[in-house]
């Protein structure tokens, strides 16, 4: 009996690693792909090794036209809206977290309702309403609408993150005379660093790789973005440059990657509250 139990458990313990070896491989493969057709002469659709290792992709992609100036754009557009998202998230939050009142419940119902309306059913009434108030092909304007369509989840998270802060810190400051303002500054808010950090990545990663915002609201091509920009490896007639492709994939994913690298650290941290409490 104890025999045929240890069979069991061996063999849905095998099943469950072949499972996770085949989940990791399908996102391993296109990864490799990427690094070796970026150095590929002859790159194709085939995870192969490379005929030749050359640069030549690289040497191709990296012009202004091709490469800084849309990724620059990327920059000011996802920076901009990312650092709007968190300050906009963090105001909203706070007296979601701290006040009690019988709207807060429908508050936030409505929040995470938003955060599942397809950003494709309201493209259309947004791109009207951006043509009459003179926003559509504007910088300013993109920042907005990419705020407005994060800001719902990230009012969500920062809540979550900012309810782990005790509150009694803050009504230690406020015996001294600190604001609610100076709390949430010099309290809250380094307390809650991971919070902010996790907020702050995931916002920026979300529109960072955003293609149909960008591209239905800004028309000029020196605007473009790099989300949207990458598109133009796929010519007509089925042909795509695929080794170029991969380099620029490689070149676009740079800035995600130095900003996780950046803040890993505070991603880790966790909430450093022990013994922060005095009895």
């Amino acid at each position: 009996m104890a025999h045929t139990l240890t069979s069991r458990r061996t063999t849905r313990r095998l099943a469950a690693d072949a499972g996770l070896l085949m989940a990791a491989a399908a996102f391993v493969l296109p990864l490799v792909w990427v690094v070796l057709s970026a150095l590929d002469p002859h790159a194709g659709l085939r995870v192969k090794t490379p005929d030749g290792l050359t640069l030549d992709n690289f040497d191709a992609i990296l012009t202004p036209e091709i490469t800084f100036t849309p990724l620059l754009n990327s920059l000011i557009l996802c920076g901009g809206a990312t650092v709007l998202t968190v300050v906009c998230a963090t105001l909203a939050a706070y007296p979601l977290s701290r006040f009690r009142s019988r709207f807060n419940r429908p508050f936030l119902l409505t929040i995470l309702f938003a955060t599942s309306l397809p950003i494709t059913a309201i493209m259309v009434p947004v791109y009207a309403l951006f043509v009459q108030v003179d926003l559509i092909d504007t910088t300013q304007g993109t920042i907005l609408f990419f705020t407005a369509s994060q800001l719902p989840f990230a009012i969500w998270l920062m809540k979550n993150f900012m309810d782990g802060v005790p509150k009694e810190l803050e009504e230690a400051a406020w015996t001294d005379g600190a604001s609610a303002f100076q709390s949430l500054l010099r309290i809250v808010l380094p307390l809650m660093g991971p919070g902010v950090a996790v907020v702050t990545v995931f916002s920026f990663v979300m529109m960072w790789g955003n293609f149909f915002v960008p591209f239905m609201l800004l028309l000029t091509p020196d605007q473009m973005p790099a989300s949207v920009s990458i598109n133009d490896f796929f010519g007509n007639r089925g042909m795509v440059a695929y080794g170029q492709l991969a380099a620029f994939s490689l070149v676009y994913s740079t800035p995600v990657i130095l900003l996780y690298v950046l803040i890993a650290r505070r991603l880790g941290g966790g909430f450093a509250l022990g013994g922060a409490i005095k009895g």
